[in-house]
């Protein structure tokens, strides 16, 4: 049985531990606990067949992503896992017309690739509204009954769940890496030593210090999300689509009337996670000229998250550069929900020596390291 270390548990770092775990390896996975945390500040959508990026690297990535959902999803349920925060309810794209011209030639060519993404409606005006009732009477959508709406926090805890269940340890604390004859061989935290054969760096937006001891500076920015949360007076057994709106913002309700808007995309805010008057404005400016609907919907909060960012917009995966059984993955920003259940699959694969499905030369880890 090998052992691994995982440092970091949003979604990259709990599908690693809990691929690992069924892979049979022994599995510690520590994390500190930093507040703002991308994955559990998130709630999106799962559908990237309708995205404009022409980036195929990310396409591809985000594709394997979103077909490799309900195997997963199914795979939880088996192992006792009701509450994974996935459900396929399908989205309604509400652009004006040009947009949505350009979206429905993009989803037909996909889906030739891609039938996991059902049906492919264009929607009028009064058709959306008859799926999303709180829809312009001014704009049309493009439909894909595929889609789903996913909630950050509860898919991760169901992975951290069952990985536990299947022998993972978790602990809590700021963990440091062990280098011995300049080559990394465990992890300290404040508190304990832990050694294994493979370490695995997923720290998102916080991992750059991590890796410092080694002389390496890594470039990965926390890209700033506000997010806005409402609810509104409706039959809780409604499941409406989610929606995407100009401006790459979504709007994704859940059974009970709970509806979650945003996200903002800020790249120089650091760490700040105060709510701004700016970003909560941009958020409904945008929402309520696609869906109206809202303007009555009680505000109930509004949180920040730190998606991980690269300079490429892309993540990385791959071993450290000079170590032999340092490892890391990176750099999901928006995609996170999307894509990471699957690279945190893969990169239990790579960390444990067995094969994987995708090119690494397409996501190299070199290109975000500096020094050395």
């Amino acid at each position: 049985m090998k052992s691994v270390i995982i440092i970091g548990s949003g979604i990259l770092g709990a599908s690693a531990a809990y691929h690992a775990a069924r892979l049979g390896s022994a599995v510690t996975l520590i994390d500190r606990q930093d507040a703002g945390q991308a994955t559990g500040a998130a709630a999106g959508i799962v559908c990237p067949w309708i995205s404009q990026r022409r980036n195929k690297a990310w396409y591809g990535l985000a594709k394997s992503g979103a077909a490799y959902y309900p195997e997963l999803i199914t795979e939880l349920e088996q192992l006792g896992e009701s509450d994974t925060g996935y459900k396929q309810v399908g989205i309604v794209s509400i652009h004006e017309e040009s947009k949505l011209d350009k979206m429905e030639a993009k989803a037909y060519e996909r889906r030739e690739e891609a039938p996991e993404m059902g049906e492919i409606n264009r929607l009028s005006p009064l058709q959306t509204k008859e799926l999303f009732p709180f829809a312009s009477d001014e704009y049309g959508s493009l439909f894909v009954s595929g889609a789903a709406r996913v909630e950050g926090h509860a898919v991760r805890d169901a992975l951290i769940r069952v990985a536990v269940k299947l022998g993972a340890r978790k602990v809590t604390g700021n963990a440091k890496l062990i280098v011995e004859d300049s080559q990394v061989t465990g992890v300290r935290t404040e508190t304990e030593e832990f050694f294994a054969d493979s370490i695995v760096s997923v720290g998102g937006a916080w991992a750059a210090e991590l890796f410092e001891p080694l002389g390496l500076a890594l470039d990965i920015v926390p890209q700033k999300a506000q997010i806005l949360h409402m609810h509104v007076e409706e039959d809780s057994a409604v499941d409406w689509p989610v929606a995407m709106v100009p401006y790459g913002l979504y709007v994704v309700p859940f059974s009970g009337g709970r509806i979650v808007a945003g996200a903002t995309h800020e790249n120089d805010a650091g760490f700040d996670t105060k709510l701004t008057a700016g970003g909560i404005h941009h958020i409904l400016d945008k929402t309520l000229d696609a869906a109206p609907g809202l303007a009555a919907a009680e505000v109930t909060g509004a949180g920040t998250g730190f998606r991980p960012s690269t300079q490429s917009a892309l993540p990385v995966i791959g071993r450290v550069p000079g170590q032999q059984n340092l490892y890391m993955a990176n750099g999901l920003g928006s995609s996170g929900l999307t894509a990471g259940p699957y690279l945190g699959k893969e990169l239990a694969k790579l960390a444990l020596g067995q094969p994987i499905d995708i090119d690494l030369s397409l996501y190299k880890v070199e290109e975000v390291f500096r020094g050395k």
